[in-house]
């Protein structure tokens, strides 16, 4: 018997282009009596507006700062677009974390739309005629979306991207300016706008965000005469890094979203120590604790802030363990590395080290003390006067190289280890100690050295302290008493006005007896 489909033949209309065959699954309406008859019938909409975001205040000065070293320049950041996951299923969508800080935007709002900065001075600084608002600011911003569509429209019932039947109802022009407080206009407008004055005014985008915008960015500018493609790839870079330094010193909202982040944080973790007498029977109890955060986070949030790390025994001791398929037996220690992103999209980063029995070993205490003790100073280091955000690491590292040298695993004196020619600890502690935390778990990556690892802290610099010591179960190097330990603690930190530093996450439990304690007691619950 031979297949109806041949494989080597021709099997389908030859005028049918790829893009469009996922849709010969199913069967579309398209008679003109559904077109007339669905848009009819409706109550009408609610009109009350959303809230008003919370970063709502910030963002003119958020603009102004990205705008000061781009004066009579249009400046383009894009939310990005969907990414396909599989076929024509897609990721759900995070917008990019420049138009996240810019817009106040969180949760999945909003694909495909771009902030304009349009500028109010020219280059030279002096105010352009009739836009120059009260105050220093250098830029307005302009939110450009494809907002509701009327009931009436195709797009309302066929449109898988847009549609109100498939992904409920859009916000309106109003609704959009209600949220952000911004000027807000459709993105039919947008050629337009990036081609109004081109030829006077400098252009720049945020790279590689939408391939569309950034297509539409290059024609503008082909057509006005100015670089283009690779030759203004600098210059887009400059907006990029810009985007990301200006990121370094949070304000007051950020600083709430990230302790509400925290949190939800800690619930979480309580959810993980709820279930780790099911982890102990389950094949794959690493994954009964990363799914018992994950709950917490979706419930309370708008998701992980990035992978969770649930690492029990030995795999505490590859660092970025994100399988999570191993066993929890009795007697282990497991390391979770987890977060709860916000809603707003600021996301919490919190380590914690559990004894699986709910009592640490003699031996486990040792390790976990050592490791505490290098948070301790750490934290320490940052709240001193003129202290420069390397200077963290460094002091948290002593600690940990002190005790690697007690031990006697060391093969050459501790100061040696430490030095730049030695850093021989680095077989056991091979990370950084710290990066800075926002709306990316590793927040402000594009800034300059200078800026970030060379740079003072900072009244609101927020940013983590996280030392550990991965002791791998073959590393004969080590006493046979401490193979196959990883133990990891890490905090969350700002440094307030007073230029202190103060822990966020200071409500979850972090010492041996108040995690002992925190263990029994949730799970008397």
């Amino acid at each position: 018997m031979s297949n109806d489909i041949s494989l080597s033949g021709k099997t389908g209309r030859d005028d049918q282009p790829l893009s469009d065959r996922v849709n010969n699954r199913s069967r579309r309406a398209g008679s003109q009596a559904f077109r007339d008859f669905v848009g009819t019938g409706w109550a009408p909409r609610a009109t009350e507006r959303p809230a008003t975001s919370g970063a709502a205040p910030h963002l003119a000065q958020r603009h102004h700062v990205l705008g000061e070293p781009f004066l009579g320049q249009r400046l383009v950041i894009p939310a990005g677009t969907y990414k396909v996951r599989s076929n024509d299923t897609d990721y759900r969508f995070r917008a990019h974390s420049a138009f996240a800080h810019l817009t106040g935007l969180g949760g999945e709002l909003e694909p495909d739309a771009v902030l304009v900065l349009e500028p109010l001075t020219d280059a030279d600084g002096s105010t352009l005629q009739g836009r120059r608002r009260e105050g220093e600011e250098t830029h307005r911003g302009v939110l450009f979306f494809k907002p509701q569509a009327p009931r009436t429209s195709e797009e309302f019932y066929a449109d898988s991207r847009y549609g109100e039947f498939w992904v409920g109802p859009r916000y309106t022009l109003e609704d959009m300016e209600a949220a952000t407080g911004l000027e807000v206009a459709d993105i039919a407008q947008l050629p337009d706008q990036l081609a109004k004055d081109a030829g006077q005014l400098g252009l720049r985008v945020i790279r590689n965000v939408d391939a569309h915008v950034q297509a539409m960015v290059d024609e503008v500018r082909t057509q006005a005469g100015l670089a283009t493609g690779e030759d203004a790839r600098a210059e887009d870079e400059a907006l990029e890094e810009r985007a990301s330094t200006i990121r370094l010193i949070k304000d007051a909202y950020e600083v709430g979203e990230l302790e509400h982040a925290i949190a939800i944080t800690k619930t979480g973790f309580e959810e993980i120590i709820a279930s780790l007498p099911r982890a102990l029977g389950h094949h794959r109890g690493e994954r009964v604790i990363e799914g018992a955060f994950g709950a917490r986070a979706r419930e309370d949030g708008n998701g992980l802030g990035y992978d969770t790390i649930a690492a029990s025994g030995n795999h505490a001791n590859t660092l970025h363990w994100i399988d999570n398929d191993g066993e929890v037996h009795p007697g282990d220690l497991v390391l979770v590395d987890a977060g709860v992103e916000a809603d707003s999209l600021y996301t919490a980063d919190i380590t914690r080290t559990l004894p699986v029995d709910g009592t640490f070993t003699d031996d486990q205490r040792e390790v976990y003390e050592a490791v505490l003790e290098a948070c301790e100073a750490g934290l320490a280091k940052a709240s001193e006067p003129g202290a420069k955000f390397r200077d963290v690491h460094d002091a948290a590292v002593a600690v940990l190289v002190r005790h690697l040298d007690r031990w006697g695993v060391l093969p050459c004196s501790a100061e040696e280890a430490l030095s730049e020619e030695g850093q021989q600890f680095r077989r056991w502690m091979p990370h950084g100690v710290s990066h800075h935390l926002g709306l990316d778990v590793h927040d402000c990556a594009q800034a300059a050295r200078e800026l970030y690892l060379d740079a003072e802290l900072k009244p609101g610099m927020c940013f983590t302290i996280e030392p550990g010591l991965y002791f791998h179960a073959d590393d004969e190097l080590l006493p046979e008493r401490f193979r196959g330990m990883g133990v990891r603690i890490e905090d969350d930190i700002v440094i307030d006005a007073d230029g202190t530093a103060r822990r966020m996450s200071e409500d979850i439990p972090r010492t041996v007896a108040d995690v002992e304690a925190w263990i029994a007691e949730v799970q008397s619950r």
